[in-house]
């Protein structure tokens, strides 16, 4: 099975970015299955219902998130819709709104995607995602998939790698998201997960990690707090991966990272 994974889509450029390069991805790698990150769709903040519907439009099979799912408290109900394919990590308190994984069918064969949240870093302090697989894979309807796939998003690259080790031969690829900065690390571990550090986001290309140069140049050159903001127009750039994977053992057999430029969104 082919899959198509994206990294987090960072506000409107993201959105538009998406919507414009999708379809000509679709027809260029010919995916089964379409994974993407979109906890900074609303604005670099978070996710609303507006947003949601618009990333509905996608059809992507499972829509994941990381520490900025709950940026926008108001609009919580959409991690609550069971009719929407969209997780939150899965090591956070049960009473949480969302859910951590979610499992569907695609021909004969069951996909579970898993999203978990790192802990170096992080100003929430989420339990170890390390046990957090381990007890997930336990999980009837995940034990019996047969492709397993984990969103870690998490800040530094030894936690994101320790955690592929982790997980090499129980899952089926791993990839890391939240950095917006793709790493060149992509690569088959020796058991068969598919693994790379960070897909990179889908946002602005000429800002700092999604977001207009001035607030994040502010905060470093005075040290005082700086609003962030996203563009609402120019060029993206696209990070993502793409992964093909033998259902009947499991393991990854291509691994590629993909990163495209798109103009005037």
């Amino acid at each position: 099975m082919k899959f198509l994974v994206f990294g987090d889509v960072v506000g409107r450029v993201g959105r538009s970015a998406m919507t414009k390069i999708l379809p000509q991805l679709r027809k260029e790698y010919k995916p089964d299955s379409v994974i993407i990150n979109v906890e900074n769709m609303a604005r670099g903040k978070g996710i609303t219902r507006n947003t949601m519907n618009e990333a509905l439009t996608w059809k992507a099979d499972v829509y994941t998130t990381g520490d900025h799912a709950w940026d926008n408290d108001g609009e919580l109900d959409v991690l609550d819709d069971l009719s929407i394919p969209v997780i939150r990590p899965a090591n956070y308190p049960a009473k949480t709104p969302g859910r951590g994984w979610h499992v569907f069918t695609n021909g004969a064969w069951q996909v579970a995607v898993i999203n978990l949240q790192g802990q170096v870093f992080f100003r929430n302090h989420p339990r170890s995602p390390f046990e957090a697989l381990d007890e997930i894979l336990q999980k009837p309807d995940v034990a019996a998939a047969h492709i397993k796939l984990v969103d870690f998003h998490a800040e530094v690259t030894s936690e994101k790698r320790a955690f592929g080790w982790h997980a090499d031969g129980r899952v089926s690829a791993m990839w890391g998201t939240h950095t917006h900065v793709p790493t060149a690390d992509a690569q088959i571990l020796p058991k068969g997960t598919g693994y790379i550090s960070d897909l990179g986001m889908c946002g602005g290309h000429n800002t700092i990690i999604g977001m207009k140069p001035d607030g994040p140049m502010r905060m470093f050159l005075t040290q005082t707090k700086s609003k962030f903001e996203p563009p609402e127009e120019g060029s993206a750039e696209i990070g993502a991966m793409f992964i093909d994977i033998d259902p009947s053992s499991g393991k990854t057999t291509h691994i590629e990272h993909v990163r495209r430029i798109v103009e005037n969104v």
